[in-house]
């Protein structure tokens, strides 16, 4: 018995200093309290243990180990590991390992996820990603209504742990849309030759802007007054992208006219308006030496035609069997000028120098509104006379008192529309004399007017 306690004495003293118990899988050491010196383990290399390390493994990876002696001991000493990780995983640490004779692996590793950035949201646009920012998550925009996708729709997330492609951007590419109010005709009131349109603004709608206020008009403005014809009215608008939409319509004025009026013969008319345009109103005058016979006025109406039925212009019918020189003169009131020649008698020489002067500008004294009266000789073979209308001796007699002239020598009395004296003559003078003083100091503007648009009517 005491044989046997020496001997396992000596085992479990003999184990103490070489640190191990063989089978236990741990290796460990101390100091022998009989022995103080420190004695360096050698461990007992056992190629043939199959598990010899720890069987190693690898979180979302892989080990692919070769061992000396085959397939089977993937954990014997000196068998070498190659540790790769699975997609979407990056190795950290040692990519082969193999196990030492510690009992252990030279080397330790782990596979960590790979990961992405996390997008930045797009101004009027989203996105939605299939795996979030892991690898091979795949993310597509979209943008909101009335945007469109200017790049890339689609990024994926790369094993590098970066995007691909590039951050799209969300564009207002869709213009607004506008509407314009319908064309319209409008009638010239009476008397006028334009029309006061008005009309709604245009409708604007656009995908992206709820306001739209950058609306232009070319044209007139609404409310204001038309002038006779078509006028193309325009609106465009833009968006906060500048993107432009326009749209147009007609606004057409109708000046309803009736056929133009002709003057009558010895006559001219004043109109008002714009003569034949409806409303307008055109008064008939005669020349002097002519008076109307009909309606004075007449008006364009909306059916287009003028009212009532044109006048004529007839010669003056004067009145020479009267008893005053005041009834014959009130017969040219305001009608005729009157040239009053007189002379001793039909011989005298300046009286036959004037009448053959006067003969010769009758036409020129007609257009400017002339009548001749022409006192002749001393009583009792004194004459009178228009033409070969013969006046009453009571009659000359007035107009010699009533304007001082004599019977003693040649004289001539110019007299206007008023009976006014307005020039005398002592000796003959010329027509071209004459015409001009009667241009010049008696004729009124619209009577110029005339004048000139029928000044070749006596060449």
């Amino acid at each position: 018995m005491s044989n046997l306690f020496l001997l396992l004495l000596h085992v479990y003293t003999v184990s103490k200093i070489h640190g191990q118990y063989e089978g236990s899988g741990n290796t460990w050491s101390s100091y022998n309290e009989v022995v103080p010196e420190r004695t360096r383990y050698s461990p007992q290399l056992d190629y043939r243990n199959p598990r010899w390390c720890h069987t190693l493994s690898l979180s979302n990876g892989e080990v692919t180990c070769f061992s000396p002696r085959g397939g089977n001991y993937r954990s014997t000493l000196g068998t070498r590991c190659q540790l790769s990780c699975d997609h979407g995983y990056r190795l950290l640490g040692r990519t082969s390992v193999q196990c030492m004779p510690n009992r252990r692996w030279s080397g330790t590793a782990r596979c960590r996820e790979i990961r992405c950035h996390v997008l930045p949201l797009i101004d009027h646009g989203a996105y939605s990603c299939t795996e979030g920012v892991a690898v091979d998550s795949r993310c597509d925009y979209t943008c909101e209504k009335g945007y469109e996708i200017e790049g890339d729709r689609t990024r994926t997330c790369l094993d590098g742990g970066d995007w691909s492609g590039t951050e799209p951007t969300c564009t207002d590419n869709d213009p607004p849309t506008i509407k314009c109010p319908p064309s319209r005709v409008r009638l010239a009131g009476p008397g006028k030759r334009t029309a006061k349109v008005s009309w709604e603004p245009p409708v604007v709608k656009d995908t992206t802007d709820a306001t739209l206020t950058d609306v232009t008009l070319t044209g007139q403005e609404p409310g204001s007054d038309f002038k006779e014809g078509v006028h193309v009215i325009r609106y465009k608008v833009y968006d906060q992208a500048r993107n432009k939409a326009a749209c147009k319509f007609i606004v057409r004025v109708e000046v309803r006219r009736c056929p133009v009026l002709k003057a009558p013969l010895h006559g001219y008319l004043t109109c008002s308006s714009d003569r034949n345009n409806y409303g307008a109103e055109c008064e008939y005058h005669c020349e002097g030496g002519y008076e109307r016979r009909g309606t004075q006025i007449r008006v364009c109406q909306l059916n287009r035609s003028w009212t009532m039925v044109a006048p004529v212009c007839v010669t003056m019918e004067i009145n020479t069997d009267v008893r005053t020189a005041a009834a014959l003169l009130d017969q040219f009131y305001e009608r005729r000028r009157l040239l009053i020649l007189s002379t001793p008698d039909n011989s005298n020489h300046y009286y036959k120098l004037q009448n053959m002067i006067l003969q010769r500008a009758g036409c020129g004294l007609d257009l400017r509104h002339v009548t001749v009266i022409e006192l002749l000789g001393s009583p009792p073979r004194e004459v009178g006379r228009i033409k070969e209308r013969h006046l009453n001796s009571e009659v000359i007699e007035g107009l010699r008192q009533a304007l001082r002239i004599s019977r003693s020598y040649f004289s001539m009395v110019l007299l206007d529309k008023h009976g006014v004296d307005r020039e005398r003559f002592v000796y003959p003078t010329t027509s071209e004399e004459l015409y001009s003083l009667i241009d010049t100091d008696l004729l009124e503007e619209d009577e110029r007017e005339r004048l000139e648009k029928n000044k070749d009517f006596c060449d």
